[in-house]
């Protein structure tokens, strides 16, 4: 599922931190992103670093923010 909206190697996320549970929400199809849960708050980049952990987890694969490491709105890196 998640694979269909990677492109160039890129998904556009936007997470909402302190979350009850890590998962995934949604599919925005009119903002192509995928709208995310997080448990960890945004504060020291905990949010980023669970966020990082949970993806590689889902997609079995080297996941890094390109964009967006202060900002609910990220641009992944799938490698």
């Amino acid at each position: 599922m998640i694979d269909d909206h990677i492109k160039n190697n890129r998904l556009k996320v936007k997470i909402r931190p302190n979350s009850p549970k890590n998962q995934i929400r949604s599919w925005d199809k009119e903002k192509e992103q995928l709208n995310i849960n997080i448990k960890a708050p945004p504060q020291k980049g905990k949010a980023n670093k669970e966020l990082i952990n949970f993806m590689q987890k889902t997609l079995k694969k080297k996941v890094t923010i390109t964009s967006g490491k202060t900002s609910k709105n990220k641009i992944l890196n799938i490698s």
